[in-house]
């Protein structure tokens, strides 16, 4: 959550400037900023989750949540600070963590019922 804050922060007052020459990425990593501080939010949902629901399917919603983070919001700021577009094709594959990240959370609550 601290690391989305400050990602947030950099991107509002440390790159207005390089937003003003590159306008197009601004609403790229605010799309990256904005999924890290949700999943970040998620993680501590899944850190209680697993007090109620211990399991296999709660840790895998943690780990795949965090990775997430990591390879879809990771890839858009490096994207953006790099300029390099090709670190676009990876971004999905956070997408796809973060789905089967809720899935296996809701698999644990449906489970536990």
């Amino acid at each position: 959550m601290f690391l989305g804050v400050a990602a947030g922060a950099f991107g509002a007052h440390g790159l207005s400037s390089y937003f003003a020459r590159f306008p197009e990425l601004e609403g790229t990593f605010e799309t990256a900023v904005r999924y890290h501080i949700y999943h970040a939010l998620a993680l501590l949902a899944v850190g209680w989750a697993t007090t109620r629901w211990p399991g296999t399917l709660t840790t895998w919603a943690g780990y795949l949540l965090f990775a997430g983070v990591i390879i879809f919001s990771g890839s858009l700021y490096l994207l953006v600070m790099t300029r390099l577009r090709w670190l676009g094709a990876i971004t999905p594959i956070g997408g796809v963590a973060f789905l089967a990240g809720w899935v296996c959370l809701l698999l644990a609550a449906a489970r536990s019922s």
